[in-house]
């Protein structure tokens, strides 16, 4: 995908913008993880789709992968596939991830996030729980795994008022259905599994190969009610 001027950035502005060393991203490009740098003569520029990629390698990491797994991964992406396609990926595995939040002064989240914020920006930001504040009033501890949805956010101008309530609303559902779910599972699934059995590694296998299926059914029955909450209305309107 061509690079517009404004999305360049050399070895060492990628660097800083995804929080790995210069010698890392070189690592990384060594070994395919990411496609190599545009080259203007003997200086090489990076854009969007390094970005993404990096993001994801980061993402991977956080979630236990191996180098060869991550290379694996990534060699399964189409090579067309662009940095909202490979955003996406991130997307699926964000919700299995371990908070592993990063302590980082104010200039730093702004190089992280790729633009500045204003006071309201971070305030959105801490709504949303992807920035936590800390004593230091420059100083924050940042989801990485979420800054850039937060930061999406902010750009569709998603209202405060909006961002804490959908919070709000998200966190109690959650947790009740979070609830209910280990209920069936202490009560039905793991007696079921006990009985017949199985070792704990197995029991344990199992239970990590349900998470994304949990995801799925949640993603799936909330587009359901979404799509007839939408036929709802056009009922009603007519």
């Amino acid at each position: 995908m061509p690079q517009s001027t404004s999305d360049r950035m050399t070895v060492e502005q990628l660097a800083e913008r995804v929080g790995m060393t210069v010698r890392t991203i070189r690592f990384y490009a060594g070994r395919g993880l990411i496609p190599p740098p545009l080259r203007e003569g003997r200086n090489g520029f990076y854009g969007p789709d390094h970005l993404a990629r990096l993001e994801l390698v980061r993402e991977l990491q956080a979630h236990g992968f191996t180098l060869s797994a991550i290379e694996g991964y990534l060699e399964r992406l189409p090579s067309s596939a662009s940095p909202a396609d490979v955003a996406l990926q991130r997307t699926l595995l964000a919700p299995w991830l371990s908070d592993l939040p990063e302590t980082v002064a104010r200039d730093v989240l702004e190089v992280r996030a790729g633009r500045a914020l204003s006071d309201d920006d971070v305030e959105l930001l801490v709504a949303l729980r992807v920035v936590e504040p800390t004593p230091d009033e420059d100083v924050f501890r940042v989801s990485p795994a979420h800054l850039s949805v937060g930061v999406a956010m902010i750009d569709l101008g998603l209202p405060l008022d909006a961002a804490v309530e959908a919070e709000r609303l998200f966190e109690s559902h959650a947790r009740e259905i979070a609830r209910e779910l280990t209920d069936i599972f202490r009560q039905k699934v793991l007696p079921h599994y006990r009985a017949s059995g199985e070792s704990a590694e197995a029991i344990t296998a199992m239970v990590e190969r349900f998470k994304p299926l949990t995801v799925q059914a949640l993603v799936t029955a909330y587009e359901s009610a979404v799509n007839e909450t939408k036929r709802e209305t056009v009922r009603r309107r007519t």
